[in-house]
């Protein structure tokens, strides 16, 4: 019971990687608070349904009142805020360099970007009134390096990780922790085309074929990672981007796409 008696907010609660950590969070005694656009509500019943202790708080995760405000309900419901896992984002698709707008990149920077910086602008002081805390972000493999996403999307990763390092310098002396998990391929409703697409066509044994274990991962998976960032037993992790990828992140092959041309 790692979290006993501590508060958590998560967002993108609602499903997937979100969804695992709110129910891991909450099987370790944490009281969590539940944000999501969606689907929330049905996180706080499962979590309930274990005995445990949740609230639900609609928001977007890249609105400064909402993140404001999820952080205010976790310190009103459950006396403070001892963790944040800034979890919610979108991924806009697979879509190369020049086949998106300037319009979809800024709502995929807002939302995968910003929506952490509001996360730790909002809840870090809180934190460090009362002594620390500690909030994980959730980036990817595919900003580490590219070839493992959209170019819109690789770049809002890459800014996740240089924002916890940021934010780990300059919480300094503070007692808040700031730290990033970069997820590969786990099936999330994010995936579920790709997942589908290769089931239907009979190839579900290619998936996660470019990483050394040969396999896709699950949300629990970096839930376990994550939970282990938030906790004491990470006292001395700070400012880092830790990669639970199956090791694809090690060479992360894929195929190069010349330019003008659509990869194969």
């Amino acid at each position: 019971m790692r979290f006993a008696g501590k508060s958590v907010l998560v967002t993108g609660a609602g499903s997937g990687i979100g969804r695992a950590c709110a129910l891991a969070f909450a099987r370790e005694g944490a009281r969590v608070v539940c944000g999501d656009r969606d689907g929330a509500d049905a996180t706080v019943a499962l979590i309930e349904a274990a005995g445990g202790s949740a609230v639900a708080c609609s928001m977007d995760a890249g609105a400064d009142a909402d993140v404001a405000r999820a952080v205010a309900l976790a310190v009103d419901r459950f006396g403070g805020i001892d963790v944040v896992h800034a979890n919610a984002g979108i991924s806009g698709g697979l879509a190369g360099l020049f086949e998106q707008s300037a319009e979809d990149w800024a709502e995929i920077l807002r939302v995968n970007l910003i929506g952490p910086f509001l996360a730790i602008r909002h809840a870090a002081p809180v934190m460090a009134a009362a002594g620390g805390g500690a909030i994980v972000c959730t980036a990817s493999v595919a900003g580490l390096r590219s070839g493992a996403g959209g170019a819109a999307y690789s770049a809002s990763k890459a800014g996740v990780i240089n924002l916890v390092q940021t934010a780990a310098q300059q919480l300094s002396g503070s007692g808040v922790r700031v730290n990033a998990v970069c997820p590969g391929l786990i099936e999330t409703g994010m995936t579920a085309m790709v997942y589908d697409h290769a089931r239907q066509s009979g190839k579900e044994a290619r998936i996660g074929r470019l990483n050394p274990l040969r396999r896709g991962g699950e949300a629990e998976e970096i839930a376990r990672v994550v939970l282990f960032l938030a906790s004491g037993e990470a006292s001395y992790v700070n400012g880092q981007a830790w990669a639970v990828d199956g090791g694809l992140s090690s060479s992360h092959p894929f195929t190069r796409q010349d330019y003008g041309r659509t990869a194969v």
